[in-house]
């Protein structure tokens, strides 16, 4: 379970470096992709695999379920760690969650988050909630 926030940045050759207290958990590859919201999602080899069997039962006849697997596995891609830490952040991927310079990156349970700090900040973000907001929305699934 991946949990925590760090601040760090993108270099001049698209590469981040992912902290240690992420990648631990991470082993020596992951998969990056496009999240639901306007960041990205790196998520273990074996998380990943998890994700695909649930995508798989779902029905292809349905256009948004093809819509979803495009969005989220057609710029999908495995990364190897460097000596560094560092994962390279193709740039399909760094256009998407309108990367710049400076991240935002946080544990999401099986995942790890990737945000532009300028998107993460943005007072419209929709991937962020008031406190009470957080209230009347787990009470919508009985929390």
């Amino acid at each position: 379970m991946f949990m925590g926030t760090s601040n760090n940045s993108i270099d001049e050759k698209n590469r981040m470096i992912v902290p240690s207290k992420l990648r631990a958990g991470l082993g020596s590859r992951c998969i990056l992709t496009k999240g639901l919201d306007k960041c990205l999602y790196i998520y273990t080899t074996e998380d990943w695999d998890k994700q695909m069997e649930k995508i798989a039962r779902l029905p292809e006849s349905d256009p948004k379920v093809r819509a979803f697997i495009r969005h989220f596995c057609a710029n999908a891609c495995e990364c190897e760690f460097d000596k560094q830490g560092r994962i390279i952040i193709p740039q399909e991927l760094k256009v998407y969650a309108g990367i710049e310079k400076e991240l935002v990156t946080m544990g999401a349970m099986s995942k790890i988050e990737i945000w532009s700090r300028e998107v993460w900040n943005a007072p419209d973000n929709d991937g962020k909630m008031e406190r009470e907001d957080f209230s009347q929305a787990l009470t919508e699934y009985n929390f």
